[in-house]
């Protein structure tokens, strides 16, 4: 074997290994799952060009975050900014909901979990690995400056030591001890919404989310409504539109969003979240289901906090693994 074939092994091996990470690191800076997995494969394709000219002053792990983290600088230098419809405007009332739509640049983006977070032993390490991708903990991400976004995300979320995260950027620990205290700031200031991570060894949780697909799926939207927080949320990018509290969500259950009746759910997983896979019945008559929206749920202390239906299915059904519609056998499969 030659030297350049044992070089290129070696770091196949290693973006084989990081790419999770990576993808996760870039997530986060970026706040979409399609710009954060294009970032990671402009990563590899400068490390794979520029391969020859690392001289292992650093671990290959460094080196990679190094060039994942210019990467993310230049996206972010461009001007791109993600955003949830609670970030831009105040909150409607159903009776005289306007939906506005934006461009799919303009939203936070919802991930799969298995693409962002490594798998883990460790149930400590797992849980703050979740509590880093939750949509509330991201989108606050997006409220900081480029820099100190990377020094937050090194510092608190991997742990990275202040030289360490210095080098990669080039700068001094001061520096970076200086920027890591104004995000920190920026971050209380924005006062996070707190929710829970998907745990399925929590019974309540599941009882919840069990009491929320067969209420959604009846379409009682009475019995829904009592599982939401009185705080609650519904949101649904690509419009700007958001409601808050039971009365105007369940309202446009009941009128603008009549059409989810008949809906059924699959679950899945988002952002470390419970999250659904919805389908509406066939405008055609036809028996079967078609793709509606992706539903994220926060959840804290029992209740439901957040729903947040991200309704471009046609890009995110196939990232998360959902079938393109359902068909008869859904209902054999529910009740058998």
């Amino acid at each position: 074997m030659t030297e350049t074939t044992a070089h290129g092994t070696e770091l196949d091996a290693a973006l084989d290994r990081y790419r999770v990470e990576l993808t996760g690191y870039c997530y986060r800076m970026l706040g979409s799952a399609f710009d954060a997995e294009d970032a990671v494969q402009d990563t590899y394709i400068r490390a794979w060009r520029s391969f020859e000219k690392f001289e292992g002053r650093s671990s290959l792990r460094s080196w990679l975050y190094r060039i994942a983290t210019n990467v993310c600088l230049d996206l972010l230098n461009a001007g791109n900014k993600r955003a949830r419809p609670m970030d831009l405007s105040a909150p409607q009332h159903q009776a005289s909901a306007v939906l506005n739509e934006r461009p799919e640049v303009t939203w936070l983006e919802p991930v799969p979990d298995g693409r962002v977070l490594p798998q883990t032993a460790d149930p400590a390490e797992m849980a703050l690995a979740k509590e880093s991708v939750r949509l509330a903990f991201v989108a606050a991400l997006q409220h900081l400056p480029a820099k100190q976004r990377a020094v937050l995300i090194l510092r608190e979320v991997l742990a990275w030591k202040a030289d360490e995260v210095a080098t990669l950027l080039d700068t001094t620990v001061a520096s970076v001890n200086s920027a890591l205290q104004r995000a920190r700031a920026t971050l209380a200031a924005s006062r996070v919404r707190e929710s829970e991570a998907l745990d399925p060894l929590d019974g309540d949780q599941a009882k919840l989310l069990e009491q929320y697909l067969a209420a959604f799926e009846a379409y009682d939207i009475s019995r829904l409504t009592t599982l939401l927080h009185e705080d609650a949320v519904l949101s649904m990018p690509p419009f700007d539109l958001w409601l808050q509290g039971h009365e105007d969500i369940a309202a446009w259950h009941l009128n603008q969003g009549i059409g989810c009746k008949g809906s059924r759910l699959l679950p899945t997983t988002a952002n470390g979240m419970p999250a659904f896979g919805q389908y509406r019945p066939r405008e055609d008559g036809r028996p079967g289901w078609t793709p509606w929206a992706l539903q994220v749920l926060e959840v804290s202390d029992g209740k439901i906090v957040g729903l947040n239906a991200f309704l471009d299915t046609a890009r995110r059904f196939p990232l998360f693994g959902l079938p393109e519609q359902l068909d008869e056998s859904y209902e054999v499969e529910q009740g058998a």
